[in-house]
């Protein structure tokens, strides 16, 4: 609960807690607001300053009054040096004397002005320091009781600010991060395993031809072929994925876009049956789905030779399944391993367990393969 903004200057605090619950960027924020809190404070200049990425200094963000040339200096500075480092290890706005906590980092004028004192106000969240903003005022230069508390509630705000943003981009490097290594997955096991049957299949050709073995060198000059082929078609649908938003559209448009690609690579009838309409997945959940409904339409499009396929979306009280049927020639009779098919069914399974769920691939009694995806949707409204 954010605390009451003492008498005197409420509409500052009042706008600033507006805009952070409306979803304002907390550094565009302190850019916006630093002249109205220099004014406020009747500073003379005044920066602010959030904590570099690696917790060892603070950045400046934004700057006001601040001589040009001193501007420069000012970019970084370290966790342990002049206010800056003082207020980092505290959670009180603080008074320093200037020539004695900034000029000795950089020796200018402004700073070693007789009487310059800065007021230091950290931008905490639950006792760490995440950020200050310094307030620069000359000789005389106070402010009354009111202001200081107006400025500790400020910091508690904007500090609370800075730290849902820090924890939003972590989680952001972590979902990029997982996304990454699962493309890595993608071209690893689609393509660079194609390329190395490949490069297996070069010396026995040269061998073929050395040894005047015509029919056998045909032979692997068609599984080359085959092989450059298979890895082009596998290098064009992981650039379409890469080219689709990461934020991938609801589970309807996943279907459509399913329908129209199997219709174009292979010209296979898919029938559609959605017993949940109304169902929205969030984003994440709507892009894994995506991702292993294309990998199975397009396991489909390439080795089954089917006629005809199905797509049928299934609301089970808090778990909901997918299947994917088609009639074509069913899963291979060799061992796991020896087709480079499985790789991409170990990644269905890896996003399928993304999703907190399971995956079952099998062979149909009427023939051909199905696929069947299930996985938790609790709390989502039906």
């Amino acid at each position: 609960m954010t605390p009451e903004a003492p008498p005197g200057h409420p509409a500052l605090l009042a706008q600033i807690t507006a805009d952070l619950a409306g979803g304002a960027d907390p550094t565009a924020l302190l850019r916006r607001f630093l002249p109205q809190m220099v004014a406020v404070c009747g500073a003379e200049a005044g920066v602010m300053r959030v904590l570099s990425a690696d917790g060892r200094g603070f950045e400046l963000v934004a700057d006001q009054g601040l001589p040009p040339d001193l501007r420069l200096l000012e970019m970084a500075v370290e966790a342990d040096c002049g206010v800056c480092g003082a207020v980092a290890g505290s959670l009180e706005v603080a008074w320093s004397d200037a020539g004695n906590a900034c000029a000795r980092r950089h020796p200018h004028p402004f700073l070693a002005a007789p009487g310059r004192r800065v007021l230091a106000v950290p931008l905490a969240h639950r006792g760490r320091v995440l950020g200050v903003c310094s307030l620069f005022f000359g000789p005389g230069g106070d402010v009354s009781a009111q202001v200081m508390a107006l400025l500790k509630t400020l910091g508690e705000v904007v500090g609370l600010a800075l730290h849902g943003a820090r924890m939003e981009a972590q989680a952001l490097q972590t979902a990029v991060m997982a996304e990454r290594q699962m493309m890595a997955a993608e071209v690893h096991d689609a393509i660079a395993q194609t390329l190395s049957f490949a490069k297996m299949r070069l010396p026995l050709l040269a061998a073929a031809v050395d040894g005047g073995d015509r029919e056998g060198a045909r032979r692997y000059i068609g599984d080359l072929r085959s092989a450059v082929g298979q890895a082009h078609g596998d290098l064009r649908n992981v650039l379409s994925h890469l080219r689709e938003p990461i934020d991938a559209p609801d589970l309807r448009h996943v279907l459509e876009a399913g329908r129209r690609a199997l219709r174009e690579q292979a010209a296979v009838a898919l029938e559609v049956r959605d017993d949940a309409p109304e169902l929205q997945l969030p984003p994440p959940q709507a892009h894994q789905v995506q991702r292993i409904v294309q990998e199975a339409l397009t396991n489909i499009a390439r080795h089954a030779g089917a006629r005809h396929a199905w797509l049928s979306i299934e609301r089970h009280g808090c778990e909901l399944e997918i299947r994917v049927d088609d009639d074509g020639r069913g899963l291979p009779d060799r061992p796991p391993g020896t087709d480079e098919r499985h790789y991409g069914l170990d990644i269905m399974r890896q996003r399928a367990a993304l999703l907190g769920g399971d995956i079952e691939i099998a062979r149909r009694q009427e023939g051909g393969t199905c696929v069947r995806l299930h996985f938790p949707v609790d709390g989502m409204p039906s």
